[in-house]
């Protein structure tokens, strides 16, 4: 999609007419009624196109509504945005949308937030129907405004959020396609159109030599063989010693193993690699962007599967860190493939880790569809993350780590236990289960259960089933943050 920022619109473009509830002139009040009943447009995401006569243009204009002045922040913007995109449909009408100076939302976020509710707005799962989608971006976004220092900052966004409709199209395919060796092709074809970005993709003989038998035995009992992905992004203008590492949980498909999850919903668990999805795309938004920062990206690519060779609930598995682990629940899957990745990704030089996972049911009911818990164990670190969640629209809430956690994973045979029987606090003790492989310094892990695929429409500019890219604008951002000179 093309971005633009100018004065006026051109000939051919579509208005939005974005209105406050409880803010119109009584100009604008004029012109508005005689387009639409203005009741009709109050609330946040209302809104309605009309074509304005020929003698006054012949313009299509799309009277979308903001909601509340006193609630409007960006997430109203981009869910108005979208609004207005969906109004269009397939007619790759260019729009245009006035940003303004006397909202309570700065310029420069009113324009990335537009560009990302008219592109995360405007996609469509339904890449398999036979008709084709329903659903289209509008070809042209025109940001009308007379700052045009504004337009490299939303060609940023718009860039950002065409990757995360790439990690949402990874999420929605089905697991008859994407295998992890898809997946693993995928992130060479990325690589290979990128600059300073390579990619392997390690296959099970070498994920066993390298001692990985957490994540080997969660593998073992699919006819589609794992992989390990690890992207590498080496730009030769990298500023300082960092290098952040991003894992990824990807199970491409996950049937809970002998522990078998209920049949209802269990089609949604080709979701359960966003995480891991995120991470593969976001490599390469930042690679695209040429953000001078080095980056390794580690996704641990697996099926959960049922057959003679399942890892069984009562197995002892020996990790790359040389801990073991007792197997009680093999539909505690993610942690254990994310084990071995954390540990490769420490060895190979990271020196900041951030994980991404639909890891826990429970953080889906504490948090539900909007915010991914966080955990962290440098309290700078999680401060970086959680401003990068808030300033991208992938929203973070930070849940405690504390050693008395600990406790209900250790095992009477092995070093620790995979999961609890203790229902309580399930989330914490995954993190703290996780925290034994992360070796020394900063960490962060994101359980992304609840944003990172939904089941029903989250009434905003997620307004789709499916993946939702969560991670990608996050992970863009943080790189971004960490590029710059500290305050």
């Amino acid at each position: 999609m093309e971005i633009r920022v100018q004065k006026e619109p051109d000939d051919g473009d579509a208005l939005a007419v974005p209105v406050l509830e409880s803010r119109a002139s009584p100009a604008v009040e004029q012109r508005l009624s005689e387009l639409v009943d203005p009741d009709r447009v109050r609330r946040l995401g209302d809104a309605y196109l009309v074509h304005v006569a020929e003698a006054e243009g012949g313009r299509d204009v799309v009277v979308v509504g903001l909601g509340k002045a006193d609630e409007l922040d960006s997430d109203a913007v981009r869910t108005a945005a979208a609004a207005a995109t969906r109004q269009l449909h397939r007619s790759g009408s260019r729009l245009a949308w006035p940003l303004d100076g006397q909202l309570s939302v700065a310029l420069e976020e009113q324009a990335r937030a537009v560009v990302d509710g008219v592109l995360l707005g405007s996609y469509d799962p339904g890449s398999w129907k036979s008709e084709g989608k329903e659903v289209e971006p509008p070809q042209r976004l025109v940001l009308l405004t007379d700052e045009p220092s504004l337009e490299p900052g939303a060609e940023r966004a718009a860039r950002v959020a065409e990757w995360a409709n790439r990690a949402r199209d990874l999420a929605n395919a089905p697991p008859n396609e994407l295998t992890p060796e898809r997946l693993a092709a995928r992130a060479a074809e990325i690589a290979a159109g990128a600059a300073h970005l390579s990619a392997e993709a390690l296959d099970p003989g070498r994920i066993e030599e390298l001692g990985m038998g957490a994540f080997a035995a969660v593998a073992r009992a699919s006819h589609n063989p794992a992989r390990l992905i690890v992207m590498r992004y080496e730009p030769p203008q990298a500023k300082g010693d960092v290098v952040l590492g991003l894992v990824g949980k990807a199970i491409t498909f996950d049937s809970g193993g002998i522990s078998l999850k209920p049949a209802q919903g269990m089609d949604e668990m080709k979701g359960d690699m966003a995480g891991g999805a995120a991470v593969v795309e976001s490599m390469g938004a930042i690679a695209e962007l040429g953000l001078p920062l080095r980056v390794l990206a580690v996704v641990a690519a697996s099926e959960n599967m049922i057959g003679g060779h399942a890892y069984r609930p009562g197995d002892i598995v020996r990790a790359m860190n040389g801990k073991t682990i007792e197997i009680t629940n093999t539909d505690a899957e993610g942690r254990l493939v994310l084990a071995d990745a954390l540990a490769y990704a420490r060895e190979q030089g990271a020196t900041h880790v951030l994980d991404l996972a639909t890891l826990t049911g429970a953080m889906q009911i504490a948090l539900g569809d909007l915010y991914a818990g966080v955990f962290a164990n440098d309290d700078r670190w999680l401060a970086d993350v959680l401003a990068a969640g808030t300033a991208s629209g992938d929203h973070l809430w930070p849940f405690p780590l504390h050693r008395r956690y600990r406790r209900y994973v250790d095992s009477s045979f092995a070093d620790m236990k995979n999961s609890s029987d203790l229902r309580q606090g399930s989330p914490a003790l995954a993190a703290e289960f996780l925290k034994e492989f992360v070796g020394e310094g900063p960490w962060a892990h994101i359980d992304m259960a609840g944003p990172g695929f939904l089941s029903r429409s989250r009434g905003d500019y997620l307004w789709q089933r499916g993946g939702t890219g969560y991670g990608v604008r996050l992970i863009v951002e943080l790189a971004r943050r960490l590029t710059e000179p500290a305050a």
